[in-house]
């Protein structure tokens, strides 16, 4: 996990990013410590935690735990400024129900596995907007497919 190979570019500069507990616990021990250009930004970033047990979030600055109802929270807050949400599953599929993503970056590796759990568990209506190879990976960027 170096560099922006999400693309995410200025939104680092001006958007917030929300994690689930899990994601963000693995980030706070990661980040931290780096003092790269990347590292920098992602220490910046208003952070927000989506989490119902956990009660401290100092490890990694500019972290809060997101009081209140989730949807409320980010509705609200997605008027303001970019929400970039990294990982945390969980998190994403109870925005996907509330229409709350505009789109999805994703980093594809060729690894077959056999087993693990979806992204999507029901056909949702996507458009690419583009594909692009990052190292050993693809990024793929899909917007609200218009006709859906």
């Amino acid at each position: 996990m170096a560099g922006d190979k999400f693309a995410l570019g200025e939104v680092l500069d001006t958007g917030a990013m929300l994690l689930g507990r899990a994601t963000w616990q693995r980030f706070s021990r990661i980040w931290p410590g780096r003092d790269d250009e990347f590292s920098r930004k992602m220490n910046a970033i208003p952070k927000l935690v989506a989490s119902r047990s956990s009660d401290g979030v100092e490890a990694w600055s500019n972290s809060s735990l997101l009081r209140g109802d989730l949807i409320e929270e980010v509705a609200g807050r997605r008027r303001e400024r970019d929400i970039v949400v990294a990982g945390s599953g969980s998190v994403v599929a109870a925005l996907r129900a509330h229409d709350l993503v505009d789109q999805y970056r994703l980093l594809v590796f060729p690894t077959v596995l056999g087993r693990g759990r979806r992204l999507f568990d029901q056909p949702i209506g996507l458009a690419l907007e583009s594909a692009e190879r990052v190292g050993q990976a693809v990024r793929l960027v899909y917007g609200r497919d218009a006709a859906a």
